[in-house]
Formats: structure tokens, C-alpha cells, sequence
């Protein structure tokens, strides 16, 4: 008796959770159906992983707080700055489709009146990030996802300090499991010992409690400096050498990252100070509220920030648009390429129609799980004419896409399932041939230090390991 009553319930808790991953909104059918097969097939183990990674959500809290920050916030109202008939550069009727895409998530317009450089390489744009923060004259707000205690780490440190120690309002968050190591040490303590204020993105808390607060591996990504409400950095550098003693066997990491001047820098600011007030109990919306000092010089550009709690499959529809308006180039770099089935599609058709598409990944990748699955994906886009090519020194960890020499994006989204649905991402969207000229020079850089990738070299694959590959592939959905 007891035993049929014990296997009752355990049917039922089985139906329930099916019930769930049926009814969970915002969810692609392949992932429903792939947490089915786990939660039936291997019910403990499916549960238990349901329960702390099978939904989206930074839990109703947090989700609150979201809401009320966002709502708080002043609508950006770039009137004086919005592309118009005066701006220098005319945005294109074919590029609108995306920039008003891009206006949706955010609320933010393609702006004009803006001008950026790409750092040399990680070294410089530490070194430049230092130099404007020791010319900061009102305030200082950084964001990063890693964070270290190694000369790079530790530069900014010294300089936020020096700001702080000067009269200068620094702000400086971090990500609870990408910079614990450094929210952990002397060298946090020191910044609010010198007048920094510091925040926490994400705290991790106790694993145990996350099914109820919320999944824990949801992380800020973003990489995000502003100083003084003008200038901005944005892209694929964290606060590190290149060298990356964390994973020093990957080293050196390949990064890419852009300064801004203008308007679009108000935009990264409204995206510093969201993230800011979710965790710091200080409210400086005011600062939104201060006059742009707007130019009709520059090009065009538009932030894009995306994230649990932005709209769902924002960031993805966002590169699909970009890869099918390619007309006769589109070149991607990406460290992680584990990509939906729309964006597959999208990269094929571009192909297909002629467009040179390039795709360029690491030989060598940090992650055994998503090196394989990236693989699974290579002889379908080979096949549609797609190039691939594997960067061979250190680990190229550049997120960045152009398109026809006139369009770039640029920022911390990775191709992959996790930038799409998990992490908080930032990326900016330009329209200026020059920009995206140096951007190009820079994919063509790394694609000169890469081997290209067949289909005999695919053929060549063994039987196991092409298993391998396609069984860690069919994990996607799974995130």
C-alpha cells in the first residue's frame, strides 16, 4: 500500500514539473522537450537540475526591483541629438529595420554626434581606461564581470582611488562570480576605504536557496565603463591582463574594445545606472537628467543591452536582422559559438545568397563543452559556403560583427545560448564606414592568424568524436 502511494506521488511530482517546462513561457520547443525527456528518463537528477537551472528568472525580488528601478527612471529623450536631415551621416533607409529593432529593448534611438577608437590591444585599453578615469572631473562608474588582482586588475584599482581621493564620485560594481576573487580581497576593501562606493551584481548567497531567490548562474557579463557622462568604453575586455592567470593555459586572451565620445555614451550610462540601482540603495537618476552638450558631427549609434529581464530573445533577433540585411560581407568573431536555430538558419542563408561570411572562432577554447558543440555546427555552415577559420594564438574573446563595410556592433554578447537567455550583455551598434573599416582591419588581423577549417577536416572526424561533439550539442537547449 505504501509502496503504491510512494509511486503515486512520485508520478505526480514527474507530471507536475512536465507541466511546468510545458507551461514555462518564453522557451524555444526543442528546449521543452529536451527538460521532458530529462525530468521522465532520469527524474531525480532532472529535477534537482530543473529546479536550480531549468528556468530563467533572477527571482520575483530581484524582478521587482527591476520593474521599479526601470519605472523610476527617466525616458531618454534624445530630441536634440536623434538622427535627423542636419546629421553629418544620413542613416540609410536599409539600416533603420535594425536600429528601430534595437529601439524596442531599450527605449534608446540611434543617436548622432559620436566618434570612437579601438585600443590596441587588452594593455592599451586598460591603459586608456586609467587615463580617463585620472582625468575624470565629476564621476567614475565601472562595471565588469571579471575582475583580478593582477597588474591590469590592480591599475584600476590604483586609479579609482586617486579619483576618489581627489573629490571625484567613483561608483564600481562587479559580478559576484566572475570578480569573486577580487570583491573578496584587500584591493575591494582599499576602493571603499579611499571614498569608491561599491555595489554587487548578482550575489551568489547560499546555492541551496537559489530554486527559491532565483537560478544562480545568471550573471552580469557586461563590461561597461562611463566617465563623466561622455565618454564610454564598451566590448569584450575585462578588468585583467592579458595573460589571464585564471586560465593561464588559454592566455593570451584576445579582446576588443571601444572608446566612445557623444550622445551614446548617455545610453551606456543609463545602462550603468539601472544596473547600479538594482544593488545600491542610492538613487542618481539625476544624473540622466544633466544637458547632453550634443554635437551634429559623428556618426550614428545605438546601445543594446539585453538580459533576463529585458525581453526575450531580444539580442538574438537583434543579430539575425543584422546577418540577413548583409548584402556582400559579414564577418563575425565570437569565442563561444553555440547558436539557435534562427541564427544557423540566418548564417546559412546569408551564405547561401552570395554574401562572403566569415566566422571566426578560437582553435583552442576554455570550454571542452562548448568547443565541442561549437564543431557540431561546422559542416552544415561549411556545406552553405560559410568560411570558418580557428584562431590559433591565445583565445580570441572578441564579440564583434560587420556587415557591408558600413555597419559594426560591437560589445559583450556572445554567439551562444547563455549571452541569448542567461547573462546581462551590452553592445553598442554603429553606423559609420570608418569605425567599421577599423573594426574589419581588426577581424582581418585575427583571421590572418588562423587556419581555416574544411570539410575533409570534418569528414576526417571520428565516429566518437563526432558523437561527442553532436551529444554536447543537443545540451544547448538545456541552458
Amino acid at each position: 500500500m505504501w509502496a503504491v502511494a510512494a509511486y503515486l506521488t512520485w508520478t505526480l511530482i514527474q507530471l507536475a514539473f512536465v507541466v511546468r517546462v510545458i507551461l514555462r513561457p518564453n522557451r524555444e520547443a526543442a528546449s521543452r522537450v529536451a527538460w521532458i525527456v530529462v525530468v521522465l528518463v532520469a527524474p531525480v537528477v532532472g529535477i534537482v537540475a530543473y529546479l536550480f537551472f531549468g528556468e530563467t528568472s533572477i527571482g520575483r525580488r530581484r524582478i521587482a526591483r527591476a520593474r521599479q528601478v526601470l519605472a523610476d527612471m527617466p525616458v531618454p529623450d534624445y530630441a536634440a541629438t536623434k538622427f535627423s536631415a542636419h546629421a553629418s551621416d544620413k542613416l540609410p533607409d536599409r539600416w533603420m529595420p535594425v536600429f528601430r529593432l534595437g529601439e524596442t529593448i531599450n527605449g534608446f534611438a540611434p543617436v548622432t554626434g559620436n566618434s570612437a577608437e579601438l585600443a590596441l590591444d587588452s594593455n592599451d585599453a586598460i591603459n586608456r581606461i586609467v587615463a580617463d578615469i585620472d582625468a575624470a572631473e565629476d564621476h567614475v562608474h565601472l562595471m565588469f564581470y571579471i575582475w583580478l588582482e593582477d597588474n591590469n586588475g590592480l591599475k584600476v584599482v590604483e586609479a579609482v582611488k586617486r579619483a576618489a581621493a581627489r573629490g571625484v564620485t567613483c561608483r564600481v560594481m562587479a559580478d559576484d562570480l566572475g570578480s569573486r576573487s577580487m570583491i573578496g580581497s584587500k584591493h575591494w576593501q582599499s576602493m571603499a576605504d579611499a571614498g569608491a562606493k561599491l555595489a554587487v551584481a548578482l550575489r551568489i548567497g547560499n546555492p541551496l536557496l537559489h530554486p527559491i531567490r532565483g537560478r544562480m548562474d545568471l550573471r552580469n557579463h557586461r563590461k561597461l565603463v562611463v566617465i563623466d557622462g561622455r565618454i564610454s568604453y564598451c566590448g569584450s575586455q575585462n578588468c585583467a591582463d592579458p595573460e589571464f592567470r585564471v586560465k593561464k593555459k588559454y592566455a593570451p586572451w584576445v579582446d576588443v574594445m571601444a572608446r566612445f565620445e557623444g550622445p551614446v555614451s548617455h545610453q551606456n550610462q543609463h545602462i550603468f545606472i539601472a544596473d547600479w540601482m538594482m544593488y545600491a540603495d542610492e538613487d542618481i537618476t539625476e544624473l540622466l537628467k544633466r544637458p547632453l552638450g550634443a554635437t551634429l558631427s559623428g556618426f550614428s549609434a545605438q546601445v543594446i543591452a539585453t538580459g533576463p529581464t529585458e525581453r526575450a530573445s531580444a539580442m538574438p533577433e537583434v543579430f539575425v536582422t543584422l546577418m540577413y540585411a548583409a548584402q556582400y560581407r559579414l564577418t563575425i568573431t565570437t569565442p563561444y559559438y553555440v547558436p539557435s536555430a534562427a541564427i544557423q538558419k540566418a548564417l546559412y542563408g546569408s551564405a547561401n545568397r552570395g554574401v562572403d561570411t566569415t566566422l571566426i572562432v578560437p582553435a583552442r577554447n576554455d570550454s571542452f563543452v562548448v568547443a565541442a558543440a561549437s564543431r557540431s555546427f561546422y559542416r552544415d555552415l561549411l556545406v552553405a559556403g560559410v568560411r570558418i577559420l580557428e584562431h590559433g594564438p591565445g583565445l580570441l574573446h572578441s564579440k564583434s560583427m560587420t556587415i557591408d563595410d558600413e555597419v559594426t556592433l560591437v560589445g559583450s554578447a556572445n554567439v551562444d545560448r547563455r549571452s541569448f537567455d542567461l547573462n546581462y550583455e551590452n553592445n553598442v551598434l554603429v553606423y559609420d564606414r570608418a569605425f567599421t573599416a577599423a573594426m574589419f582591419k581588426r577581424q582581418q588581423q585575427y583571421a590572418a592568424d588562423s587556419n581555416p577549417v574544411t570539410l575533409t577536416d570534418c569528414e576526417m572526424w571520428s565516429l566518437p568524436r563526432q558523437l561527442w561533439n553532436n551529444s554536447l550539442a543537443m545540451m544547448g537547449p538545456l541552458l
